[in-house]
């Protein structure tokens, strides 16, 4: 082990003298490698984009092309700047041959390279597996586990960036997103079916609550009524509201509720919150809260010995 650190400090030497004493011509050539590199990765950015404008544009393409375009654009700049620095290596003489030493006498630096990128390349490996079978795209509202929802605004080789709804980033390694549960609000199907909850107490009218939560899902501009034809010859409600729990306190009473996405769904909830609790409050239908009755045992003692007296 000593011995290859000692390798390795000799190489650094050897890589200073050697870069020391480049020419000028060969400084030329490494600056016309590097500006071809910079000039291709500038190029396929501007195709890309324009691809992408192009795809926001025209409604008869697919969400899933933005998605694969960036991801397309990451994977070309990776590619192009290591052949620009490989490039450079084995044009400059003094570079290749330390690329050789460093190649024959780095045994254990590549098997600690080759652990430490295990991770890495799970990545890169993950990233590509999510641009082909596309469990979410580039704009989509997803929710990763338990814990992160947002927007997915960039797909790279090792991370995708996902926007929060208070406008931060949240970066999360493409390897962990494929071993989690991904909720998308935006595959296949955006409707979501609301599920509102709203408690009454025992001595309410459950005629009548139920009637003010129908009023109040039909009069707000997000409700959609998706009934099929079978439903509306049927006559059942446009909302449907179901007693679901008799709980200590009071009934929990569920609302079925549709909206075209997630966003409008969190905005109805909020405005139903408000606007029933009105109603509520102007039809006396309380709102239950927990009651608790407290028996002391001392009373109940002296009870018992004043009836046996």
């Amino acid at each position: 082990m000593f011995g290859g650190i000692w390798q390795w400090i000799y190489l650094g030497k050897r890589t200073y003298t050697m870069v020391a004493g480049i020419s000028q011509n060969e400084l030329i050539q490494i600056g016309i490698i590097t500006l071809v590199s910079y000039l291709l990765v500038q190029l396929g950015k501007a195709l890309i984009k324009r691809s992408i404008r192009k795809t926001y544009s025209d409604p008869s393409d697919d969400d899933a092309k933005i998605t694969g375009l960036k991801f397309l654009y990451n994977t070309l700049s990776f590619l192009i700047y290591t052949v620009g620095v490989i490039a450079i290596i084995y044009t400059i003489p003094p570079l290749k041959n330390v690329g050789k030493t460093l190649f024959a006498g780095a045994g254990i630096f590549a098997a600690i390279l080759g652990f430490a990128s295990q991770q890495a390349f799970s990545n890169i490996i993950g990233g590509i597996f999510l641009v082909i079978f596309k469990p979410f795209r580039v704009g989509d509202l997803i929710k990763v586990g338990e814990l992160d929802e947002g927007y997915v605004e960039d797909i790279t080789l090792r991370h995708t960036v996902i926007r929060d709804f208070e406008n931060k980033r949240i970066v999360i390694p493409n390897s962990m997103i494929s071993s989690e549960t991904i909720h998308n609000s935006n595959l296949k199907d955006e409707r979501v079916m609301n599920r509102i909850h709203f408690g009454i107490s025992y001595d309410s009218n459950m005629d009548t609550a139920t009637a003010i939560i129908q009023k109040s899902a039909l009069n707000h501009p997000f409700f959609r009524d998706y009934r099929s034809i079978a439903e509306t010859k049927d006559d059942k409600p446009a909302v449907d509201v179901r007693i679901i729990k008799w709980g200590d306190s009071g009934i929990t009473l569920r609302a079925y509720i549709w909206t075209d996405t997630q966003e409008e769904g969190f905005a109805l909830k909020t405005d139903l919150f408000y606007t029933v609790k009105k109603e509520f409050e102007a039809n006396n239908i309380e709102i239950p809260f927990p009651h608790r009755t407290i028996v002391y045992k001392n009373n109940e003692l002296k009870k018992k010995e004043q009836e046996t007296i």
